[in-house]
């Protein structure tokens, strides 16, 4: 004969099982895209934005000197090319801006996620300027006069992982 304790161990047990095997059978049997509260959805009016933080051969980039230092956009732009980015244009910066920091990455909603992974050949230290208007998948790094070098692949990953993963800007929403 089943004590007392057994009993309620086993319908314990028993309820567990049941509401794992519910849990189980909600996750395989949801809708792959249907929108949930809080899982990005967007509301009328937002931008989709980009949030895939996509690997250096598929991000496009122009990279834009905003110092007096000639050749300072060839040398940063080579050193991406080496890091096998798509380097689409260098130069000087086009609207003739003039950085302070260390660098500005200027980048519309298709390519939030590719300047979170550029942020952090900057260790962090780019000024991110989201523009929502920007239709393209190009991200343009302006490099300002405290820039120095372009982190190591191990610093690019502990930036990445200090980052954390990308938000959607204002206006914007998970796409």
């Amino acid at each position: 004969m089943l004590s007392f304790a057994r009993v309620r161990a086993l319908a314990i047990v028993a309820v567990l099982l049941i509401g794992a095997l519910v849990a189980v059978y909600l996750a395989m049997n949801r809708e792959p895209g249907s929108a949930q509260a809080g899982d990005g959805a967007c509301r009328p009016g937002s931008v989709p934005a980009n949030l895939d933080l996509p690997a250096a051969n598929t991000v496009k980039i122009n990279v834009y000197n905003a110092t007096g230092q000639v050749g300072l956009a060839s040398q940063v732009g080579e050193d991406f090319a080496n890091r096998n980015f798509d380097l689409q244009q260098r130069g000087d910066d086009p609207l003739g801006s003039e950085v302070e920091g260390v660098a500005v990455l200027r980048y519309g909603p298709a390519t939030v996620g590719a300047a979170h992974v550029l942020q952090a050949y900057f260790l962090n230290d780019a000024e991110p300027q989201f523009d929502i208007e920007r239709t393209d998948d190009v991200v343009d790094v302006v490099i300002g006069v405290q820039f120095r070098q372009l982190a190591t692949e191990t610093e690019v990953r502990q930036s990445i992982a200090a980052l954390g993963n990308p938000e959607p800007p204002p206006g914007t929403c998970s796409g």
